[in-house]
């Protein structure tokens, strides 16, 4: 190693001792708040704009909607929107085309915006339970007293 590489790996070595702060990542949080009227909408605006690192907040006045854009964290911009003493929970909706099954019980909404439906785990559609399988143990041939009628 010459002079210039050790000088690079002294360099290397002390500017990755200082602490190196990450950086954000520009995200977009939806939620569904519960808006009334204009006024509701500009009071929730102003609040979710005054989050740091909000750069853009767009109202959905009809889809009772907020999208916040900027360098934010979704646990900040949550808590920001429930001091307003509005019902606020995040985004549920996903297009019913990233859904398995968009029918079921829990994913259908009748207050859903056109084509969406909420998002649920693939595991809600499994109805398997300790009953099933005694069915097919009861059918089986390998069990000496399943039913001899087939």
């Amino acid at each position: 190693m010459g002079v210039e590489g050790t000088l690079e790996y002294l360099s290397d070595l002390l500017s990755s001792a200082k602490k190196k702060k990450k950086k954000k990542q520009i995200q977009t949080v939806s939620l569904k708040i519960r808006m009334d009227c204009e006024g509701c909408a500009r009071k929730v605006k102003s609040v979710l704009s005054g989050v740091k690192g909000a750069k853009s907040v767009d109202v959905d006045l009809k889809q009772q909607k907020v999208t916040v854009t900027g360098y934010v964290e979704p646990k900040k911009v949550l808590k920001a929107a429930q001091s307003t003493k509005k019902k606020v929970e995040m985004w549920p909706y996903v297009p019913y085309t990233l859904v398995a099954n968009p029918y079921v019980a829990q994913a259908y909404d009748k207050k859903a915006p056109p084509n969406m439906v909420r998002s649920v785990p693939n595991t809600a559609t499994v109805t398997e339970t300790t009953v099933d399988d005694s069915y097919t143990t009861m059918f089986s041939d390998e069990n000496p007293n399943a039913c001899s009628i087939m």
